[in-house]
């Protein structure tokens, strides 16, 4: 029995998830409607555990995110440069997002059947002057609470900043307080995801008992827009920022980071491949230490452009399921919080999905939009994972060559 036990404990979480979608479809199809109030239920169950992880491991991820930079004994020019390009190239992934979803817009017409009803109402929306006062909380606690995503991003950055520019015995103290506190959260958080299985097979065998394979249409659309996406900011947007700010052929750092690409293909981890990314940095690509020690991990950390990407393009596909047509002001919601939200993912497979909670929360959109995307979503998770790395180390080639910490020997012989 021991060792039947310990032959189940050892297959991947990936493939139960793939078996719980397999179970789902078939179960909704052969049993139909008399099947969706147990499925409902247990489908309902695992996204009230997504609920109960998101405002605390917002909390402690972002302000802890944020404490890795302000302490950091390199910040300064180089720190800035970092931060800058992070926040450049999210930028462009969420906005190429975004165009392919307004254009492909793979959610529209598809009869899928969720909930009955969704108040557009509750939606985001409104000119940016009204966003910047929904950012800014009147009481943060409150914001918690409510479930507010954003105020309560704005207050843990404004937080983090603040805990580095403190005494030094104060802001160790704090410091520990949040990096524990993200840690207990991530094991949380790693727990809640072990029920993803039962979750995706009740949500799609709800979805499939009242829609039918109709479903397949519509995913098989937003799969190729999101799938379009990482793929042109992977081979286009990127190479370009290195060929117009380094000056350096993208096709060589391709091959010298080909390791460390792969390796996060197959493991859809940007922080179990970070040191295998350093060492093809140094050892391949002729960066030196220096660089590579200061940038890579702080990219495996925040800087999430595959993860931006997919969030900012999910939550459109969500709001065109339901027939909501996001105005301008939820649409930058959407690219605001994306951004914001992609800091804090952990770099750990399936991060994404409780990061895309948040944003869906921040235009109003119901968590019940995550049992569609979850069917093929492990697929993407992979893209997008070797995406966010692929993006690291070009950010670390590009602030390697303009501190001159590139090292031509070690470059010409690899």
């Amino acid at each position: 029995m021991s060792k039947t036990f310990d032959y189940f404990r050892k297959i991947p979480l990936t493939v139960w998830i793939f078996i719980g979608i397999i179970f789902g479809v078939l179960a909704g199809l052969i049993f139909g409607q008399p099947l969706v109030p147990v499925t409902s239920a247990i489908g309902d169950l695992f996204l009230r555990l997504l609920k109960m992880v998101i405002v605390p491991l917002i909390f402690t991820s972002i302000t802890s995110g944020v404490l890795g930079i302000g302490t950091s004994r390199n910040l300064g020019r180089l720190g800035l440069k970092t931060i800058a390009y992070y926040v450049t190239s999210s930028l462009i992934a969420i906005l190429t997002g975004l165009i392919l979803v307004n254009l492909i817009q793979p959610g529209i017409g598809s009869n899928i059947v969720l909930e009955s009803t969704v108040d557009a109402s509750n939606l985001s929306s409104g000119s940016l002057s009204d966003l910047l006062y929904r950012i800014i909380p009147v009481n943060p606690l409150s914001s918690m609470v409510n479930g507010d995503i954003l105020p309560i991003i704005f207050f843990c950055i404004i937080l983090g900043i603040f805990i580095s520019r403190i005494q030094e015995h104060y802001r160790q103290i704090l410091s520990d307080f949040f990096h524990a506190g993200f840690e207990v959260m991530m094991k949380i958080t790693r727990f809640v995801i072990l029920f993803a299985p039962l979750g995706v097979f009740g949500l799609v065998a709800k979805i499939t008992a009242t829609t039918g394979i109709e479903i397949f249409k519509s995913l098989g659309l937003y799969f190729i827009t999101v799938l379009a996406g990482l793929l042109f900011h992977y081979s286009v947007s990127l190479p370009l920022l290195v060929i117009l700010t380094a000056g350096e052929s993208p096709w060589r750092h391709l091959k010298n980071m080909s390791a460390a690409l792969l390796t996060a293909f197959t493991t859809s981890s940007s922080s179990a491949t970070l040191p295998l990314t350093m060492e093809c940095a140094e050892n391949n690509a002729g960066i030196s230490n220096k660089i590579s020690s200061f940038v890579l991990p702080l990219g495996a950390t925040v800087n999430m452009d595959g993860t931006a990407l997919y969030e900012c393009v999910a939550a459109m596909f969500i709001a065109q399921v339901y027939g909501i047509d996001l105005s301008f002001g939820a649409q930058f919601t959407v690219v605001i919080t994306a951004l914001l939200a992609s800091i804090g993912a952990a770099g750990i497979p399936m991060a994404g999905l409780v990061m895309m909670t948040i944003v869906l929360k921040a235009v109003g959109l119901p968590l019940e939009g995550i049992g569609l995307i979850l069917a093929v979503d492990r697929i993407l998770d992979m893209v997008r994972t070797s995406t966010n790395v692929w993006s690291d180390s070009c950010g670390t080639l590009i602030i390697a060559k303009s501190e001159g910490e590139l090292n031509n020997v070690i470059r010409n012989s690899s």
